[in-house]
């Protein structure tokens, strides 16, 4: 991890006191919530693991303030963190923008010297992550997410665009390096071995643990996806799409936070939604007040978990079979007769490969999750350690099944098929 980190002389932590003065010196924020500032409310609500979040309400309307600190916020200064995080979550934003359209916030302003952003406040979304552990349904999510990703992942790849226009924006992403390594160290290496940063539920997990850290064929496919994550500029990939980086109502989705951005394997964002699902799934037998109370609720995410895939797995093929302009298959070298089974035969194992992809990734983002350092919400409030140990044991033995065994999964049902069967509370 990088032991320094460097502040710009005009850099200044925001805070709730003055916000509203520095944004009245934005027109854009101005237009957005009507009125003078000293009618304007702020509330700082940041509960991440990285940065200052603020929210602004005004007559007219409301604005979203997040600005990057120089340290990752979870563990404080002992921690240094770049600040250029936040002009690579803008530059995401600007990326896929056109082909999402209203799926992420819309930016308003962006300060290069006080690495903030003011973008729309989404309300009355909620994290999704909140949302699963409250038991709360959206019916949509799964689809809105899968259609996301395919947007996002297709358009920035090279089936649809020239690979000049797509090393352009490569060659900027490249430069987001301390996010990139905070993947590399905490999702493909601590959690395979001993690391300060590492904590697990003990004693409960301990064996568990040990056996995953001599598995030396877990340990080398997850070292493998960590060499495809760091050499494969397979599209432009939000780099941290867990439930916490999705907000909801019962009718929209958003996708928020990709500061994490990079060129990389398309797998790895599939993966990293996938993997939040099952982890929110393994989970509910320790939020439950009764045995059975929530198994309906973990019905609808395995319901969910399929309707992602699908949606995704669609959408894509429905943009492949369209004109495009990308150097990748070009559509000119199939103008021959049977020239047309083939292309399609040719984009089916490319989904099949994302779709091993998206799995072995799932594992790892799962492993990290419950032995790593940055545990998720759905896990740590079950209070009683031994009914969370049994949720977490779960979660490890589906995760070391994909992570060993995915090329065994022809279809998401194959995939699921894998986990416990609710008796084995």
């Amino acid at each position: 991890m990088s032991t320094t980190t460097a502040v710009p002389a005009g850099y200044r932590a925001l805070e709730t006191g003055s916000l509203a003065h520095w944004l009245g010196g934005l027109p854009a924020a101005c237009e957005r919530l009507g009125g003078a500032p000293a009618r304007w409310t702020v509330r700082e609500v940041g509960d991440g693991n990285l940065n200052l979040v603020f929210l602004v309400d005004g007559p007219a309307g409301s604005v979203c303030v997040k600005q990057a600190l120089p340290y990752l916020r979870v563990a404080g200064p002992s921690w240094p963190m770049t600040l250029e995080r936040a002009y690579y979550e803008q530059l995401y934003y600007a990326a896929v923008a056109p082909h999402v359209g209203a799926a992420i916030p819309r930016v308003f302003h962006y300060d290069a010297e006080l690495h903030a952003i003011v973008m729309e406040s989404l309300t009355p979304h909620v994290i999704l992550r909140r949302g699963l552990i409250a038991g709360h349904r959206y019916a949509n999510v799964g689809r809105d997410i899968g259609e996301y990703v395919a947007r996002a992942g297709f358009f920035t790849s090279d089936l649809a665009e020239p690979f000049e226009r797509k090393f352009e924006r490569l060659a900027r992403f490249a430069g987001n390096t301390e996010l990139v390594r905070i993947s590399v160290d905490l999702i493909f290496t601590d959690p395979y071995l001993e690391s300060p940063r590492n904590r697990h539920t003990r004693p409960q997990l301990d064996r568990d643990v040990a056996a995953l850290r001599a598995d030396g064929a877990a340990k080398a496919a997850a070292a493998e996806l960590g060499r495809r994550f760091l050499g494969e500029t397979q599209a432009l990939i939000h780099g941290d799409l867990h439930s916490g980086s999705i907000m909801v109502t019962a009718t929209d989705t958003r996708v928020i936070d990709p500061e994490f951005a990079f060129y990389g394997p398309l797998g790895f964002d599939l993966g990293a939604f996938l993997g939040n699902l099952v982890l929110a799934w393994c989970a509910q037998p320790g939020l439950e007040r009764s045995p059975g109370e929530r198994d309906a609720h973990r019905d609808w995410i395995l319901d969910q978990a399929k309707a992602f895939w699908t949606a995704f797995r669609d959408r894509f093929l429905a943009l492949w079979r369209e004109p495009a302009h990308g150097d990748a298959w070009p559509v000119a070298m199939f103008r021959a007769p049977g020239d047309a089974a083939a292309l399609e035969s040719a984009r089916r194992r490319y989904l099949d490969a994302l779709f091993a992809d998206m799995l072995g990734y799932a594992a790892c983002k799962m492993i990290r999750r419950v032995v790593g350092f940055a545990h998720v919400a759905d896990l740590d409030d079950i209070a009683d350690p031994a009914r969370r140990a049994r949720c977490e044991r779960s979660a490890l033995a589906i995760a070391t099944h994909w992570l060993t065994r995915r090329q065994e999964c022809r279809s998401i049902d194959d995939a699921l098929a894998v986990l416990p069967d609710r008796s084995a509370r």
